[in-house]
């Protein structure tokens, strides 16, 4: 009896004792039955038409992702997070080296002073993507931001074509910056672009070895990997920084900015009284300081409306990375009350800096003078105050180190989900549980990243990546106007069928307002077609469907005209990239496509339980 019951207690010692974090066995990369003999996997492979209608129609629902999903990872991420992490996440996430490079070479190749006009309407595009985030993260809390939504709302599929966007852009995107970050340290060094970077007798465009970008990866994500709570604080000091130099920027412009207004309704120099007596073509020298010049802002639309929604397109992307913090609402503490202050209050602010960034440039310098290449940097030397390219560079070398840090906690995050949901190997859904991080996760996208940084410049992908960021973005308006208007169970088929006609209808005719500006930017005739159908189908949602759920908390304002509107800017935008980001984008979905077919389902075997276990007891 003794024996039996030490026995037993040592059984239940054993059964409680907890797993180790660090384990490698094959159960822990592929749990799934295909895959523990050749013979359940070629099965599973015999199954592909029941597999690819099952992941086609499968829709996860808000319990599972919150809930069931979330305990295989083991450990709960860590509570951390408040309105103000997030907000300063915001800042850290958006505000890299873009507003520095793509607001001069646009404004010199295709906006001139209109610059500022393309910054608002790739703002208020973007704001409409940050809309339907801020609702999905306050009902759905979850790592696994897009792809967790898209799930619920889309189904299997197309949460899988997201994920495998999603971890092209982190992988992709992490080693571009990276890359991007030794090219501003020589800068700031004032030294040759690739002097910092291995030359070698490889292939044109993988020959310029970065060893730099490989070290600032390992960096940011070991401090990811720590904790979140001490990256949010390294994040705000090294934002703060980045925040200093932008006001610096605006304010030298802006006193520009006030020195004109002065001239121009006044009629008088604003330092006769000064001593600056030099006064030619209504140039101003205000004691040494900065310049304005009435001339700078005429034409302000020398390459009309084409060239604003043109460059729109481009400075578009100086607005990406917002959507990793929806990543980090399973780790804030009141996701309700934090997310929309963190989100929209970021954002908002970032579009208003942005704007006023771009107006500071064309106050100081003629867009026909500016160097695409290094804009501020020159527009400062011009104005006598060569000194302030170093605090540029340094302005552009803090933001993208913040993007790195952030891209590292969000990346690891969006890993994590999709792990979960047994995407890719379960292994890097662990979370650890002391740090209360995915380290696995993190050390899947960094090595990755870090090899591709080391070798490859990206100038071939880098349309990809944009093309990715606007279809995800796409997506997920659609999953929100299908989350608000039909809820399985209880919405009528007919209203289902009603919505899906009324969405293809605004799809198609935002796809054909963007093919006919690129294929006639100076025409009209298509416009007044396409524009009509896109009314008609968003109206025809907002007129003949009921709406079968309110949000709890916060919603998507003016539903369905706003989600609506995010499809049809971001397919606009879409239009505008050239047609290789379009084939390249179509054979990197095929072979996802390809992928996720001959891959084994984990639904399929849990159904195939489901059915004999209920055979099993109708037997009984």
């Amino acid at each position: 009896m003794a024996e039996a019951s030490m026995g037993s207690s040592a059984k239940m010692s054993d059964e409680v004792q907890p797993r180790s974090y660090w384990r490698w066995s094959k159960q822990d990369f592929y749990p799934e039955e295909s895959f523990q003999t050749w013979d359940s996997y070629r099965s599973a492979l015999s199954q592909i038409s029941f597999r690819f209608k099952d992941r086609l129609l499968s829709r996860s629902d808000d319990a599972n992702e919150i809930g069931e999903l979330r305990k295989r990872s083991e450990n709960d991420m860590k509570r951390c997070l408040n309105w103000w992490d997030l907000t300063w996440f915001g800042f850290g996430s958006v505000i890299g080296a873009g507003i520095f490079v793509l607001t001069g070479q646009e404004a010199h190749d295709h906006a001139g002073p209109a610059i500022v006009l393309s910054y608002v309407a790739s703002g208020l595009s973007a704001m409409l993507s940050v809309f339907c985030y801020t609702e999905f993260a306050i009902e759905i809390p979850v790592a696994g931001g897009s792809f967790a939504y898209l799930r619920v709302e889309l189904g299997d599929f197309a949460a899988f074509i997201t994920a495998a966007n999603i971890l092209l852009e982190s992988i992709l995107g992490g080693a571009a910056v990276a890359r991007s970050w030794t090219s501003y340290f020589t800068s700031l060094l004032d030294r040759p672009t690739n002097s910092l970077r291995i030359h070698t007798n490889l292939t044109n465009g993988y020959n310029l070895l970065d060893p730099i970008a490989v070290g600032v990866l390992t960096i940011a994500s070991t401090l990811a990997m720590i904790s979140t709570k001490k990256t949010s604080y390294f994040n705000w000091i090294a934002s703060a920084i980045n925040t200093i130099v932008i006001l610096f920027v605006i304010i030298a412009g802006m006193i520009s900015l006030y020195l004109l207004v002065i001239i121009l309704f006044r009629g008088s120099h604003p330092n006769a009284g000064c001593g600056c007596t030099s006064y030619h073509r209504a140039e101003i020298m205000p004691c040494g300081f900065a310049h304005a010049n009435t001339s700078n802002m005429t034409p302000f639309l020398p390459f009309g409306a084409k060239g604003v929604f043109q460059a729109a397109a481009i400075v578009y992307f100086a607005y990406g990375g917002f959507d990793n913090i929806a990543t980090m609402a399973e780790e804030t503490r009141n996701p309700s009350r934090d997310i929309p202050i963190g989100l929209l209050g970021s954002m908002s602010i970032i579009t208003v800096i942005y704007c006023l960034m771009a107006l500071a440039l064309s106050m100081m310098q003629k867009y026909t003078s500016i160097d695409p290449n290094a804009a501020y940097s020159v527009a400062f030397e011009n104005v006598g105050m060569k000194w302030a390219k170093y605090l540029v560079a340094l302005g552009a070398l803090k933001g993208m180190t913040t993007v790195l840090l952030v891209g590292a906690l969000g990346q690891a995050r969006y890993t994590t989900h999709i792990a979960r949901a047994h995407m890719i190997p379960p292994w890097f859904a662990l979370v650890h549980p002391k740090t209360g991080t995915p380290i696995n996760a993190t050390l899947f996208i960094t090595v990755c990243s870090a090899c591709i940084a080391f070798f490859s410049s990206l100038d071939v992908l880098a349309s990809l990546l944009s093309i990715s960021t606007l279809f995800i973005f796409m997506m997920m308006a659609v999953a929100l106007l299908v989350r608000r208007y039909y809820v399985r169970g209880n919405t009528p088929r007919t209203y289902l069928w009603k919505l899906v006609i009324f969405l293809l209808i605004i799809i198609a005719s935002s796809m054909g307002t963007s093919a006919y500006w690129g294929l006639n930017p100076n025409g009209w005739v298509g416009y007044t077609i396409t524009l009509p159908c896109w009314f008609l189908g968003t109206l025809g949602i907002s007129v003949f469907l009921p709406k079968q759920r309110t949000p709890k908390v916060w919603g998507v304002p003016l539903v369905p005209w706003l989600p609506s509107l995010s499809i049809a800017t971001n397919l606009f935008l879409m239009g505008s990239l050239g047609y290789e980001a379009f084939i390249r984008f179509g054979i990197y979905s095929q072979n996802e496509v390809f992928h996720l077919l001959r891959m084994p389902a984990v639904k399929f075997h849990k159904k195939v339980r489901k059915i004999s276990t209920r055979s099993n007891s109708s037997k009984i």
